[in-house]
């Protein structure tokens, strides 16, 4: 058996981020503010009959060769490729499989195991990458160009600007519902 040559820290977080990217568009691409819960393209596939089950765990399995790449052992990737076994058959069950696609998210999965093994074994303690890697991709090519970019006030609020939109269509929707509900209330006193 052959050592696998050991990655920068570089490497790894590029790697890493190229997982996130696909995780969160498998699982959480609609998300809710400031958590990681949400809705990917493995739910969107799941409504299609079959196919899509099994497009989605083939999906799933481009997760763990990211993961391999990175150098995480099979045996901590085991526990993925079988709840993406188990997601593929729940997701025969028309409806029920669905739900089940929303919040049981493999590939999230194999991007935590891969974060797990990254932090023993490269020593990086960040996770922006992972939470918001497409921004964070940008920032720090912004970050290469322009001092302004640096500034931590600036770099948070970028790499929230997900959660910052979300809180205000939120913000936005109680306040439609809460107006339509007065003018449906006053137009029921009259």
């Amino acid at each position: 058996m052959t050592q696998q040559k050991k990655l920068s820290q570089t490497e790894v977080i590029q790697l890493e981020r190229d997982l996130a990217k696909f995780a969160n568009m498998m699982d959480s691409i609609v998300r809710i503010p400031f958590t990681k819960q949400g809705v990917g393209a493995d739910a969107a596939l799941s409504t299609i009959p079959i196919a899509g089950d099994i497009a989605g765990f083939v999906l799933t399995c481009y997760a763990v060769y990211k993961a391999k790449q990175i150098g995480v052992p099979q045996a901590k990737l085991n526990g993925v490729i079988k709840l993406a076994m188990m997601d593929a058959v729940v997701g025969f069950i028309p409806v029920a499989g669905t739900i089940f696609d929303i919040f049981i998210r493999p590939s999230r999965k194999a991007l935590a195991v891969v974060h797990d093994h990254i932090r023993e074994e490269y020593n990086i303690k960040t996770d922006h990458h992972v939470v918001h890697p497409f921004l964070h991709e940008k920032l720090e090519k912004k970050q290469q160009d322009s001092v302004f970019w640096r500034n931590s006030v600036v770099a948070w609020i970028w790499l929230h600007i997900p959660d910052i939109l979300g809180l205000i269509f939120l913000a936005i929707f109680a306040f439609a519902i809460w107006m339509g509900g007065s003018w449906l209330w006053q137009w029921y006193q009259q």
